[in-house]
């Protein structure tokens, strides 16, 4: 059970060593000396999860096919053969 005298704990954000700020007014890194007032955003990775949660991904709806159903490949490579018989009787 952590002790209350101790002050507020934190993690240096330079070298992550754990400790207390003895309730000094400036929390300075025991070890390597880090003011930890000029570190980052402590709670910046909650809150960017937080904002990536929040984006609502859109569904675009599908549309239905005209006549109903699609063509199939067999009927498709059909109707190309068919255009190009066309197009080489017009050309004879």
């Amino acid at each position: 059970m952590p002790a209350k005298d101790f002050g507020t704990k934190f993690v240096c954000f330079k070298c992550s060593t754990k400790f207390y700020d003895m309730k000094k007014p400036d929390p300075i890194c025991p070890k390597c000396g880090a003011d930890q007032r000029e570190a980052a955003s402590t709670r910046a990775s909650e809150s960017r999860r937080s904002r990536l949660a929040a984006v609502p991904k859109i569904i675009e709806p599908v549309e239905p096919v005209e006549g109903g159903r699609e063509a199939s490949d067999e009927e498709e490579v059909e109707d190309v053969e068919e255009a190009e018989e066309e197009v080489v009787a017009d050309e004879d």
